[in-house]
């Protein structure tokens, strides 16, 4: 993986149209600022209850996006990233439906888990509640059979995707053969969507259990052979991510994110800078994606404390809400549908106020953070909340997955704080001492974040006392500043 920045992207909601023509954007107007693209679910259907991420058929790509032969066409110009759904498969796949039809004969009775495989006697509620809840829904939904015979399976995120038996020879089976028809069609990088929640055990929070860590490892280990490398994606206690981190290829700084809107709405980069100093060097940095703010990654777990306190958490999630008008408020929790008890769903450009300064200092510490950048597109645009998407759909993540035109995407690029961070994309891009070694430094309100490479040098420095941000760079003699007020207050041209 090149350490340059990456975008993620709906094919449909980015380019208005399909994989081709996602390809010219990237080859076009966007052209030399990406290393690598994050393909959010392209699987048939994009439009199913989760954007993708409940796919009917893993292995076909939506004819509506065009076929694999375009997505291999599109890793010519840059590394692909694809999502690997290990967790489970849509209600309405054919092995599913197969399954409703002829129960235990069924040929795919084995690939999907249900209570029975975990519990033989049934789950008790001690049992029940021991096990780890991304949403307020119970594990399992009833389904019934055409014989009418009633059977749990486990859901872990909806009534709507089934989970697979991963650790059957079927469950194996399923996940070789996309793992085949990623490698054959040019993809490089896969994110393990839900790896976490993969293995369950009687008795256990069936959430990243050892066993769990032996099975990322295994599918890695096969990525490996097929010439791609994986993600582990986990939300959790930062204490986990770092555990994690030191087994897998590769994690997202989900902590990140909370960390960085505190900073900029308490003025205080204490949480930060420690943050900073022992989180994992091998991560995806993210400020946002196509799922909400997480909470979880930064706040405090049982009896283990946080990054931030359980006040602090509070007072973030308000200001959240405030500075995005409310309206980030009907999209979280209970509010709206597809929730998640970790996550408030809401723009970063909003969640910052629209705060153009703001924001383009929000992007700096990103970029300057150790790891592989990623930017989201609504973000690479500074998108506002889809307000009207969201009351159309009724599913909290869509205020912050819009769908694009072309003319809108050509119109955001005149915007002054999209092309000041373009201008720091570039930056991050070319630089040679983000290569190098980093540190960071500061306290209270000052940050000071360093990278060195022999005669390189870059460093970002912000003062919010002051309101004062600035990046000063240096490659042998010749040193450059820019000031991140001048960025985001340059005229457009």
């Amino acid at each position: 993986m090149q350490n340059k920045v990456q975008l993620i992207a709906y094919v449909d909601r980015l380019s208005g149209a399909d994989l081709p023509a996602l390809n010219t954007l990237l080859t076009t107007e966007l052209s030399g600022l990406f290393s690598a693209v994050h393909l959010l679910p392209f699987f048939y259907p994009i439009d199913g209850s989760d954007a993708g991420f409940d796919p009917i058929d893993h292995q076909l790509v939506d004819p509506r996006l065009g076929n694999w032969a375009d997505v291999k066409a599109l890793s010519e110009h840059c590394d692909i990233m694809a999502d690997l759904i290990v967790n489970h498969a849509s209600a309405q796949s054919p092995q599913f439906i197969d399954v409703l039809n002829y129960g235990e004969k069924s040929a795919y009775w084995s690939l999907f888990l249900k209570e029975q495989d975990i519990f033989p006697s049934g789950i008790t509620d001690s049992q029940a509640e021991a096990i780890y809840r991304p949403r307020p829904n119970h594990c399992f939904s009833a389904k019934t059979l055409k014989s009418g015979q009633q059977v749990n399976f486990w859901t872990t995120f909806t009534d709507n995707q089934i989970d697979i038996n991963v650790e059957h020879p079927e469950g194996k089976a399923y996940l070789e053969q996309v793992l085949q028809l990623f490698a054959d069609n040019g993809v490089k990088i896969i994110r393990l969507d839900a790896a976490g929640y993969a293995i369950k055990r009687a008795n256990s929070s069936c959430f990243m259990l050892d066993e769990t860590f032996d099975f990322i490892d295994a599918l890695s280990q096969r990525a490996n052979q097929l010439g791609m490398e994986t993600i582990a994606e986990i939300h959790s206690h930062y204490q986990t991510q770092i555990d994690v981190a030191k087994r897998v290829h590769r994690v997202y700084d989900f902590a990140l994110p909370p960390l960085v809107l505190h900073a900029l709405s308490a003025n205080d980069v204490d949480p930060l800078i420690h943050w900073l100093g022992i989180a994992p060097r091998n991560c995806l940095t993210v400020l946002d994606t196509h799922d909400g703010i997480g909470i979880i990654d930064a706040g405090p777990e049982g009896d283990k404390s946080g990054l931030l306190t359980p006040s602090q958490i509070d007072s973030l999630v308000e200001s959240i809400h405030t500075n995005s008008g409310g309206q980030s408020r009907l999209a979280t929790g209970a509010a709206a549908n597809n929730l998640d008890l970790y996550q408030v769903n809401c723009s970063y450009y909003d969640a910052l106020g629209r705060n153009d300064f703001h924001y383009l200092i929000a992007r700096a510490i990103q970029f300057f953070s150790p790891g592989v950048p990623q930017v989201y597109y609504a973000g690479l645009f500074a998108m506002e909340n889809d307000a009207e998407l969201l009351k159309k759909t009724q599913i909290g993540r869509d205020i912050n997955r819009p769908y694009l035109t072309p003319q809108e995407v050509h119109s955001r690029q005149q915007k002054t704080v999209v092309k000041g961070l373009m201008e720091l994309i570039k930056l991050r891009n070319r630089h040679p001492a983000f290569d190098g070694e980093f540190e960071v430094s500061g306290g209270g309100t000052s940050l000071t974040m360093t990278w060195s490479k022999q005669d390189c040098q870059i460093a970002l420095a912000v003062d919010l006392a002051s309101q004062e941000a600035s990046i000063t760079s240096s490659m042998g003699d010749n040193e450059k500043a820019l000031d991140l007020h001048q960025l985001a207050n340059r005229e457009a041209d």
